[in-house]
C-alpha cells in the first residue's frame, strides 16, 4: 500500500497550510484552493482493490450472538468448512477451553462468511463483511472484517448526523479514514480498531444513510499525511472556541495537531453548566471530606484544566482535569467551578465536548454552512498536512 501525492511540496502560503480568516476573503480562498485541488487530482489514481479493516465488535465476551442475512459458510481457522448457517439464522458462540464453539461446530477460530454479499449479525446489530471469532482474555472476541470504505458509511453516521452539510461529512470521512489507517498500521495483530469512543464509533448498518455514503464515496481513498505517513487524525465534538495543542492532552507533541481557533459558537455543546450539591460533589470526589473549594493549578494555553486543587474539611488533593471531568460527568476539561452565592452548592460552567484535539465536528458543521469545502476545513484543523490517496497493490 502506498500513497499518491504531488511530486513537489505545496508552497508555504498554500491555502492548505494557511487558513484565511473566517468569513472574510471566502471567495479568494475558494479560488486558490480549487487550482491546487485540480493539480492534486491529476496526480493520483483510484484504488482498484479493497482495503480490509478488522473491527472488534465484542472483546473478551462470554458469548456472542451471530447470524447472517444470507446462507453463510462456517469455517475453522485453517479454512476447513464445518457447515452452513441458514439465511436469517444463527446461534450463540461461546469460548470453551481455549476454543470457540457455535452449536456443534468447534475450532481454535471460527469464520462466518455470508454468501452473495450478505450481512452478518454480531452481538446486537447488522454489519457488512464477515466475522471472525477468536478466544481472547478468557472469553471470545468477534472481529468484523469489513472494507474500509463501507466501514466509514457507518462511522460517519455514528460520529455525525447523516443529514449534516456534505462538506462537513466529507471532512469527517477523510479524518475517520486516516484515523483507521493510522491504527491499522499499529494493529495488535488481532484487530485494528474497536467500535466505541475509545477509537471511533461504529455501529454497522443502523447508522448508514444516503448522506454518509455520498460523503464517503466522494472522498474515496483520501487520507491526510505528514511526511508521507498517515497522521493521527484525532477529532472531537466541539472545543468551546479553540482547539488544543496535542501535548497538553496526550503528552507527545505533533506538528499537525496544533491549537487553532474553532468555529463552534452557537452550537448545542459550545457552552454548558452543571450544578452539584456539596454532598454530591463530596461523594464524587473522595479523600477530602466535604469539598469547600476547587482551584485550578495548571491550565492549557487555551483554558482547559490540566490540574486542579480540591480542598475539603478533611484534607486536600490535586487532581487532573480528566479525572475531575470523569468523576463529575463533564463534557470536557474546559471548565470553571464556583460556589453558588448564599448556598453550599457548586456550579460548573464549561465549554466544548471531548478532548479538544484536531477536527471539531461542530466547527466543521458551521464552516460547511458558511460555504467552506472539506479541503479547507481539514487544512484548518490539521496543520502542515497534505492530502493523499490510498493505492492498494
Amino acid at each position: 500500500m502506498v500513497f499518491s501525492v504531488p511530486d513537489s511540496p505545496q508552497p508555504p502560503n498554500s491555502p492548505w497550510n494557511a487558513f484565511v480568516s473566517f468569513p472574510n476573503s471566502l471567495q479568494r480562498f475558494k479560488r486558490y484552493w480549487w487550482t491546487t485541488l485540480l493539480i492534486w487530482l491529476c496526480m493520483v489514481a483510484p484504488a482498484q482493490a479493497e482495503l480490509l479493516l478488522r473491527v472488534a465488535i465484542e472483546d473478551g465476551a462470554s458469548q456472542v450472538k451471530v447470524g447472517s442475512t444470507t446462507k453463510a459458510l462456517v469455517r475453522d481457522g485453517n479454512g476447513q468448512a464445518l457447515g452452513e448457517l441458514v439465511a436469517m439464522g444463527g446461534g450463540v458462540a461461546q469460548a470453551k477451553s481455549g476454543k470457540i464453539a457455535l452449536g456443534n461446530w468447534q475450532g481454535s477460530q471460527l469464520w462466518i462468511d455470508p454468501s452473495n454479499n450478505g450481512n452478518v449479525w454480531i452481538g446486537n446489530g447488522w454489519y457488512r463483511g464477515r466475522v471472525l471469532l477468536v478466544p481472547r482474555n478468557g472469553g471470545l472476541t468477534a472481529i468484523n472484517y469489513v472494507d474500509l470504505e463501507q466501514y466509514l458509511y457507518s462511522v460517519l453516521g455514528a460520529e455525525m448526523d447523516g443529514g449534516w452539510p456534505q462538506e462537513a461529512l466529507k471532512a469527517q470521512a477523510v479524518a475517520a479514514r486516516t484515523y483507521a489507517l493510522y491504527k491499522r498500521q499499529r494493529s495488535n495483530g488481532i484487530f485494528d480498531v474497536g467500535d466505541d469512543q475509545n477509537w471511533q464509533v461504529y455501529k454497522g448498518l443502523v447508522t448508514e444513510s444516503n448522506g454518509t455514503q455520498s460523503a464517503v464515496n466522494a472522498t474515496r481513498g483520501q487520507v491526510l499525511t505528514y511526511n508521507g505517513q498517515a497522521i493521527l487524525a484525532a477529532f472531537h465534538s466541539a472545543s468551546g472556541g479553540h482547539t488544543e495543542n496535542v501535548e497538553d492532552v496526550w503528552n507527545e507533541p505533533l506538528p499537525y495537531l496544533r491549537g487553532v481557533p474553532d468555529f463552534d459558537q452557537g452550537t448545542p455543546v459550545f457552552e454548558w453548566t452543571k450544578t452539584f450539591s456539596q454532598a454530591d460533589l463530596s461523594k464524587r470526589i473522595s479523600g477530602v471530606g466535604n469539598v469547600t473549594t476547587m482551584t485550578p493549578q495548571r491550565t492549557s494555553a487555551f483554558g482547559s484544566i490540566l490540574a486542579m486543587k480540591v480542598v475539603g474539611d478533611k484534607g486536600a488533593r490535586v487532581m487532573s482535569g480528566e479525572d475531575i471531568a470523569s468523576a463529575l460527568g463533564l463534557r470536557s476539561t474546559r471548565f470553571q467551578v464556583s460556589r453558588k452565592s448564599g448556598t453550599t452548592s457548586f456550579q460548573v460552567t464549561g465549554r466544548g465536548f471531548g478532548h479538544g484535539v484536531g477536527l471539531s465536528q461542530w466547527g466543521a458543521y458551521n464552516l460547511a454552512r458558511g460555504g467552506y469545502n472539506y479541503q479547507q476545513i481539514l487544512g484548518h484543523y490539521y496543520r502542515n498536512t497534505a492530502l493523499a490517496k490510498i493505492e492498494v497493490r
